[in-house]
């Protein structure tokens, strides 16, 4: 399992701003290894966001986004107190939720 997603979210105005940074390798399948062999794709494939458990931002992602990916977005309506959860998913199954809270 992946380490732990950081999560900040901070409310301005009537809107809260979402940091996130994943851990995650990040593999295009294009790279060699010191043996030669490639290295298999091992990628984020879709993010989605929830604030109190609503959907509130999806994206699918492909093998060219970098080792470790920040996230950035901005949710309407979101106030201190309200509930961020970020859930990622990737090629080979494995999925990591984290969750954080409006301040």
């Amino acid at each position: 399992m992946a380490d732990p997603m950081r999560i900040r979210a901070q409310a301005q105005g009537g809107n809260a701003v979402i940091r996130v940074l994943m851990s995650h390798e990040m593999e295009t399948g294009q790279r060699r290894d010191s043996a030669g062999r490639v290295v298999p794709a091992w990628h984020i494939t879709n993010v989605t966001g929830n604030l109190n458990g609503k959907p509130v931002f999806s994206a699918e992602w492909g093998p060219a986004v970098a080792k470790n990916p920040f996230l950035q977005f901005t949710v309407k309506g979101a106030k201190a107190g309200d509930k961020v959860a970020v859930t990622w998913r990737d090629n080979k199954g494995e999925t990591r939720t984290d969750e954080a809270t409006v301040t």
